[in-house]
């Protein structure tokens, strides 16, 4: 049965309902780790290069750990149970916050390099958390449950660049390397919020006479592919946009980077703020069309974009970014979740991830490059009609289903 819940603690309600405020607390100290890394490892990275070109590479690195690990941590967390993978890595984040700190003292680049794809790493690990959310609880459930988790992000949009920037100048000699050592201590956070969680404990690799559907059947149902596509496109177009609107605020716009900073604090609040309500969204109207409105959220930011360069312009387009973001991410989330077996969920979810995030680390080296060609309107008018193919590809799924019940009603009626 499509949906099944795997994991016979959650039959307890108290017992789901500790899961998901623990991985929502996770979410929002793994959550601040990423948000310390992406206000100042560009910084950091600036400090240590031998070219002010090279800054960006560190972080870029981490997005590029996030996009490697993605497939192969949604397997791990399968195999070893989610409680002691999640545990892992946070361990691994902790571990490369100290190396970033020690090659900040050492001032070595490739020692700071190496340590974000180590942060990256773990980042996707952290990722899981939706889906660990949503595979502990019963169907009717998983909209509110993935939602709550992804609410933990709002602390984080306000905790990772403020803590970044009180713990900057800690270590003497060594700008920055304090922000990361306080990286590590949130990881240590998060290990121990983790530990208290009871989720699905590990399982054995099954034989394929076990492992449900082939992958190809599996990527070929559209209740499959559908969510993989517009989990891919909802991210990829958040990341893009995101990675090239502070960028183009200071250099194209001769905006000061106190504002950029504003935006984009805003823009993260935006992403995950609306997840308070976005379970109930779903359970009224169903994934397919939160989707939709996510989407339509996207464009109509892309719009904003196209229509000025002053701040509010900015700040409003960004907001509407990371409304968008979070309907359509979430909606993609729970749509995949209903849409396979038990036994195929390692498998979904680890391609489902290793596509997003392959596609995200795509989207955060183009946008540069992109804006640096072609300017900040080119950029908005790239992402417009990715858009719109995800929102054309959704009708093509829901004129198809009214086709199915259709024809179901037909037959059962003759």
């Amino acid at each position: 049965m499509l949906g099944t819940n795997p994991n016979p603690e959650s039959d307890n309600p108290m017992a789901a309902l500790r899961n998901i405020l623990l991985l929502s607390g996770a979410q929002a100290v793994a959550g601040s780790s990423q948000g310390m890394v992406m206000a100042v490892g560009a910084l950091a990275g600036a400090t240590l290069a031998f070219d002010p070109a090279f800054a960006t590479v560190p972080t870029t690195v981490m997005i590029l750990g996030v996009a490697l690990m993605a497939g192969p941590a949604a397997i791990l967390l399968h195999r070893m149970g989610r409680t002691r993978g999640f545990v892992l890595g946070s361990a691994i984040a902790g571990t490369g916050g100290l190396v970033a700190a020690l090659g900040l003292y050492l001032h070595s680049f490739i020692i700071f390099s190496a340590a974000m794809l180590l942060i990256g790493a773990a980042g996707a690990f952290g990722q899981q958390y939706r889906f660990a959310a949503a595979d502990s609880v019963p169907p009717e459930g998983k909209a509110r449950a993935v939602s709550w988790v992804m609410f933990g992000g709002v602390l984080a949009g306000f905790l990772g660049p403020r803590l970044a920037t009180l713990t900057s100048e800690a270590v003497p000699g060594a700008v920055y390397a304090g922000s990361f050592i306080g990286l590590a201590g949130l990881s240590l956070a998060a290990m121990l919020l983790l530990g208290f969680t009871r989720l699905p404990k590990g399982e054995p690799k099954r034989p394929a006479s076990e492992q449900g559907r082939p992958m190809g059947e599996l990527l070929r149902t559209p209740e499959i592919f559908v969510p993989v596509l517009t989990g891919m496109a909802s991210f990829a177009l958040m990341t893009f946009v995101m990675v090239a609107a502070p960028l183009a605020m200071v250099h194209l716009c001769g905006h000061a980077p106190a504002d950029a900073a504003n935006s984009i604090q805003w823009h993260i609040v935006a992403m995950f703020a609306p997840s308070f309500i976005t379970g109930t969204i779903i359970g009224r109207i169903g994934p397919h069309l939160t989707i939709a409105i996510g989407l339509l959220l996207i464009i109509a930011s892309v719009g904003t974009s196209l229509t000025g360069i002053t701040t509010l312009h900015f700040d409003v387009a960004l907001v509407l970014l990371g409304v968008g973001w979070n309907f359509g991410f979430i909606g993609s989330t729970v749509m995949l979740s209903n849409a396979y077996r038990p036994e195929e969920g390692a498998r979904v979810q680890a391609v489902n991830e290793q596509l997003v995030f392959g596609t995200n680390a795509i989207a955060s080296i183009g946008a540069g490059v992109l804006l640096n060609l072609f300017g900040w309107e080119m950029v908005n008018l790239i992402a417009m009609p990715i858009a719109v193919a995800a929102i054309l590809l959704l009708g093509w799924t829901d004129l198809r289903n009214r086709g199915l019940k259709r024809r179901d009603a037909l037959a059962s009626e003759g």
